[in-house]
C-alpha cells in the first residue's frame, strides 16, 4: 500500500486533520510545538461512488474501496536539516513516504500559536521546502565524491554522476528534486536516495469554516506557490473536517451545504493524493462483493491480475472487460455482452482507470 505523509509547520493542524482522515485514529492534537513526535499512521478508503452503482448491478452483499495510508509526521521547524527541533528524526519519517500532504495554515486565530509568530503561507512553504532541499543536498554532496571514483569505465556510475551533478546544481539554487530535469536512466540511478524534495506534493490549504467555499487571500498565496512548482492545492478545514466526524451521516450534507459546498476538503484530498501517486482504479464486481482494485499507470492486465492474487498473473489466459460507464449505461453485465461492449483481452492489454474486469487463469 502506497503511504502519504501529512507535513507542516507545528500547529498548522495536521493532527487535527489527521484524526478527522481516519476518524477513528486519534493523533493528538495539542496547541505546542512538537506535540506529534513518532508518526501516526492511519488507512483511508478513497471515495468513489461508481463503486455503489456496480454494486446495485450486482446485488452485491459488501463494498470494498481501495485505500490510501496517510501518515501525521510531527512539525517542521526552520533549521531541522540541521537537527533543529528533532529535525533529523522528523525528516527520516518524511524519507519512507512516497508523496507529501504539505499542510499549511491559511487562517487567523489569536488563540492558536504560531510557531514563526504569524499567517504567512509563502514563508512556511519556503522554511519547509528549504529544510527538504539542505538534507537532500548533504546528502547529494556525500554521495557524489564516492560515485565519481565508482564512475570510472562504468556506464551506470557515469550516469548516476551526470544525475547527481544536476541535483547538486538545482538544491544549490533552493528548488526542490522533483525540479529536476532527468533522463529515466538518470532517474532511475538516484532512485535508492529517497530524496525528500524529490517526493510529489499537494498543497493543503487549511482554512476556517467561513472560507472554505471561497478560500481567502492566503490560499491564492499557496496556489501560486503550487502553480510555480506544477503542484496541485486543496482547500480543507480541519476545524469542519473535525465536526464533521462528529455527525450523523444524513446530517453532515446539510452541515456542508450551510457552509456553502457539496463534500468536504478530505475527499479532494484524498481522491488528489491518490491520483499524484500516479495510481489507477480498476473493479470486479459480482453478488459478494464490488471491489476497487488499485493499480499503477500503464499496468498490463496479467500485472492487474496478480494485484488480486500471484496466481492469478502466473497462470493469467485473458480478461473479460468492460467500461464501467459502459456497464452502468446497459444496465447489466449480461446486456453489455449482447451489445458487444464486452471485450475479451490479452496479456498486452493496458487496463484503463474504471475498467471492469474478470480474470480468467489456470495455475
Amino acid at each position: 500500500m502506497l503511504r502519504a505523509g501529512i507535513v507542516g509547520l507545528p500547529n498548522v493542524g495536521k493532527s487535527t486533520l489527521f484524526n478527522a482522515l481516519v476518524a477513528n485514529a486519534k493523533a493528538e492534537a495539542a496547541n505546542f510545538p512538537f506535540c506529534t513526535i513518532e508518526p501516526n499512521v492511519g488507512v483511508v478508503s478513497v471515495p468513489d461512488e461508481r463503486l455503489n452503482a456496480l454494486a446495485k448491478i450486482s446485488a452485491s452483499k459488501q463494498i470494498v474501496p481501495t485505500r490510501v495510508e496517510f501518515v501525521d509526521i510531527a512539525g517542521l521547524v526552520k533549521g531541522a536539516s540541521q537537527g533543529e527541533g528533532l529535525g533529523n528524526k522528523f525528516l527520516s519519517h518524511i524519507r519512507e513516504v512516497d508523496a507529501i500532504v504539505h499542510v499549511v495554515r491559511c487562517f487567523e486565530n489569536d488563540d492558536i500559536i504560531h510557531v514563526s509568530g504569524s499567517v504567512d503561507p509563502a514563508r512556511d512553504i519556503e522554511i519547509i521546502n528549504l529544510e527538504l532541499v539542505l538534507a537532500d543536498l548533504s546528502q547529494v554532496e556525500k554521495r557524489i565524491d564516492r560515485a565519481r571514483k565508482q564512475a570510472r569505465g562504468n556506464k551506470d556510475g557515469q550516469i548516476e554522476v551526470t544525475a547527481l551533478e544536476k541535483l547538486t546544481a538545482l538544491l544549490n539554487e533552493g528548488k526542490p528534486a522533483r525540479q529536476a530535469k532527468l533522463t529515466e536512466e538518470e532517474a532511475e540511478s538516484i532512485k535508492g536516495l529517497g530524496l525528500l524534495s524529490g517526493k510529489p506534493i499537494i498543497y493543503a490549504a487549511n482554512v476556517s469554516e467561513d472560507d472554505l467555499a471561497t478560500g481567502n487571500k492566503y490560499v491564492e498565496q499557496v496556489r501560486q506557490i503550487a502553480s510555480a512548482e506544477n503542484a496541485q492545492v486543496v482547500i480543507v478545514s480541519a476545524q469542519v473536517e473535525a465536526e464533521l466526524v462528529e455527525l450523523p451521516d444524513e446530517d453532515r450534507a446539510d452541515f456542508l451545504a450551510s457552509l456553502g459546498v457539496e463534500e468536504g476538503g478530505l475527499k479532494s484530498l484524498i481522491r488528489a493524493t491518490y491520483e499524484l501517486l500516479g495510481l489507477r482504479t480498476y473493479f470486479t464486481t459480482g453478488p459478494q462483493e464490488s471491489r476497487a482494485w488499485t493499480i499503477t499507470a500503464g499496468m498490463v492486465a496479467p500485472q492487474a491480475a496478480g494485484v488480486i492474487h500471484t496466481d492469478f498473473e502466473r497462470g493469467f489466459i485473458r480478461a473479460e472487460t468492460v467500461a464501467y460507464e459502459d456497464l452502468v449505461a446497459t444496465g447489466s453485465m449480461k446486456t453489455a455482452k449482447e451489445k458487444g461492449l464486452v471485450r475479451s483481452e490479452g496479456k498486452e492489454y493496458v487496463v484503463k482507470e474504471g475498467d471492469v474486469l474478470l480474470f480468467l487463469f489456470n495455475v
